[in-house]
């Protein structure tokens, strides 16, 4: 192979890679916009590959199927977010208020913008909560509030099924019904509660001032 025809080869494999990356973000673009309807849960890949403007094929080039397909949407829909919240809770030095400060950044999210709540309340119900990214998070969490002894649970497993389905279901709340303005608090602070906090300084945590979070929520 010459020289300029190594370059044209390269060139071509760029526009290909371009293509593809467009392609699978006009994938994830439509999935977003129907787990983001409140009648989104049951989505189909036709409803999707209709809404990209791909075929069924083209659809299956980018990803093996809905499982892997809501994977990818929730790393797309979480990931900057979890790593400005993570920021944030890793200036936070108790357990405790971590948690607490969690809970409230997913759900003051929700109420500010709905259809990113839909899609993650959709997309939960059927696959890991909220991601697996936030789904490890949340049980680190979790695991150094036991090794700090400040969570008396039987394990990081429980007391993160305590954190992500507290937060689901107040989410679910948020999203259908007008709760209160302090409701993420209430949230926080029962969830708190459930991890075996007392509640004097469960209420305490949860109402402790939010840390500076560099993506508005």
């Amino acid at each position: 192979m010459t020289a300029s025809e190594s370059v044209t080869a390269d060139g071509r494999a760029r526009v290909g890679q371009q293509r593809r990356a467009k392609t699978r973000a006009a994938i994830i673009a439509a999935a977003f916009d129907k787990f983001g309807d409140e009648d989104g849960l049951f989505v189909s890949i036709e409803e999707i590959v209709e809404a990209a403007g791909v075929t069924r094929a083209t659809f299956y080039n980018h990803f093996a199927g809905m499982v892997e397909l809501r994977e990818g949407l929730t790393h797309e829909a979480t990931h900057d977010f979890l790593k400005a919240v993570t920021e944030a809770l890793n200036r936070v030095p108790d357990a405790r208020q971590r948690a607490a400060a969690g809970i409230r950044f997913y759900l003051r999210r929700a109420r500010r913008d709905p259809r990113w709540g839909w899609s993650m309340l959709n997309m939960s119900v059927s696959g890991q909560m909220f991601g697996s990214e936030t789904y490890r998070r949340a049980q680190g969490t979790v695991a150094r509030g036991i090794k700090e002894g400040v969570f008396p649970v039987p394990s990081s497993e429980v007391g993160r099924d305590i954190l992500l389905g507290s937060t689901l279901a107040a989410l679910s709340s948020v999203l259908r019904a007008d709760p209160p303005e302090d409701f993420p608090e209430a949230i926080a602070g029962f969830a708190l509660c459930g991890l075996g906090v007392g509640r004097e300084d469960a209420y305490r945590f949860a109402h402790m001032p939010l840390p500076p979070i560099r993506t508005e929520i």
